[in-house]
């Protein structure tokens, strides 16, 4: 007899759809997710936008520091960026500042050989801008070309806080004359040369913190005050690595006047642009394009084009710096106002860690879609291999009815399985598979049927 349960009237999958959305979702939620973490990451921690305004130290008013800087502030400011010159008694109070982790400073000129007694650590160098010589006048009553003739006279070295005051101090130890019988005064620039003229002190210490080019124009037209010429300038470098000699030509400064009347020796340190090396490196080229604008000529003690250059002296060179000297500014900077250029390089900076990420995603994310799909479909195929293995076991019809209804246990499974149409195909072979099976069975138990009753009817 055959069973009630030989035939099933077949039903089509009624959970087809174009797309598995909760699939996709739980694909593609993990990969939103990480890929929204590394762009936080870039963002927060790779590189933040420039800031819009520079922090720049300068020096006296009136002095050569204040003008260069105001002269950066007209060069940078043209380009977008807004420039702050702030107060500084000169360049040892710019070193002192910009070491002072409660300044506001980003950057400021500051001459070698200062860093005694400083921590440097946070700080580095945009380059050297330009040398920086001494310049010695004095009330002449005799020639002077060695320090230690000035022995007991009244010298005016600048404030405290210049690079001048700092620069002679040391000249003057070195020569055992930086106290009694020598008078050291605090004046400098105009001050100074005033009372130089005056007669009311004997010598002015002057260099760029500290006085202007009127005023070392007035010096050297004033009469009865010479220029002193460094006789030791070999020995002072020697004894003093920071400092550098530098020889003024004859007529080098008035060919018509024949000034100065003959070649003259002097010496003197290096002026160097400091930023901490917080700085953002947009900023630092910035500040590098200003310099080369500034300081790019000739001039009395530079050839064109010397200047500014990475030479590492006090500090080390920074590595924005490294990279402006040998490639110049980044590509975004060079060719688009700063706004737009800052725009871009950040974007820049997200886009392309993402796209590492994202890149293998759109390999990945489909690859692991298809196969959580096909999965589903795939799973069935084990138990329906279970099923048949069993077929071949169980010979009561009992058994071949529990084989049965779990053959459209499994049946009703897949034709609820929600399956994309792209998938369609697959799910059709395994519907066929499992009427081979249910084939396979009932063909069995119909000839079992037959055979029993053959049987009965011997």
């Amino acid at each position: 007899m055959v069973s009630k349960r030989t035939f099933r009237k077949p039903r089509l999958p009624a959970r087809l759809v174009a797309v598995s959305w909760r699939d996709l979702l739980l694909i593609g939620l993990p990969v939103l997710v990480v890929t929204a973490a590394l762009a936080w990451l870039v963002i927060e921690f790779l590189q933040p936008a420039p800031p819009n305004t520079i922090r720049l130290l300068g020096g006296p008013d009136n002095s050569i520091y204040r003008s260069t800087a105001e002269r950066y502030k007209q060069i940078i400011e043209a380009r977008g960026v807004k420039v702050v010159v702030l107060p500084s008694r000169g360049s040892q109070d710019n070193l002192q500042q910009l070491a002072d982790p409660k300044s506001q400073a980003d950057a400021g000129f500051v001459q070698g050989g200062l860093t005694d007694g400083v921590d440097i650590s946070r700080l580095v160098s945009l380059g050297s801008l330009f040398p920086q010589p001494l310049m010695v006048y004095y009330r002449h009553h005799q020639p002077v070309e060695i320090l230690s003739q000035l022995r007991g006279k009244r010298l005016a070295i600048g404030p405290e806080g210049s690079g001048t005051r700092a620069l002679s101090l040391k000249l003057l130890k070195a020569n055992a004359m930086d106290g009694p019988p020598t008078v050291l005064l605090d004046l400098a620039g105009q001050e100074a040369a005033d009372a130089l003229v005056a007669g009311t002190i004997d010598v002015a210490f002057l260099t760029g913190d500290s006085a202007t080019p009127a005023v070392m124009r007035a010096l050297r037209q004033a009469k009865g005050v010479e220029l002193m010429n460094f006789q030791q300038a070999n020995g002072y470098v020697r004894r003093l690595p920071f400092l550098s000699r530098f020889t003024l030509p004859e007529g080098a400064i008035d060919l018509g006047g024949n000034y100065p009347p003959t070649t003259y020796r002097l010496v003197g340190p290096t002026v160097e642009l400091v930023a901490r090396d917080t700085l953002h490196p947009a900023l630092s080229d910035l500040l590098i394009r200003a310099a080369q604008e500034m300081h790019g000529k000739a001039g009395l003690f530079r050839d064109a084009g010397e200047y500014p250059a990475p030479l590492e002296r006090d500090f080390p060179i920074s590595a924005d710096a490294q990279r402006y000297y040998k490639s110049g500014a980044q590509f975004f900077y060079r060719h688009l106002p700063f706004w737009l250029a800052s725009l871009m390089d950040r974007l820049l900076v997200v886009l392309l860690p993402l796209a590492v990420l994202i890149v293998p995603a759109t390999r990945i994310v489909p690859a692991l879609y298809s196969w959580r799909v096909r999965s589903r479909i795939y799973r069935w195929y084990g138990a329906l291999i279970s099923l048949e293995r069993a077929m071949l076991k169980e010979n009561s019809p009992e058994q071949r009815e529990a084989v049965l209804a779990r053959l459209d246990e499994i049946e009703d499974a897949v034709n609820g399985i929600k399956t994309p149409l792209s998938f369609a195909d697959q799910l059709y072979v395994l519907r066929e598979h499992i009427g081979w099976v249910r084939h396979r069975l009932t063909s069995g138990m119909s000839q079992r049927s037959e055979r029993l009753a053959a049987v009965d009817r011997g």
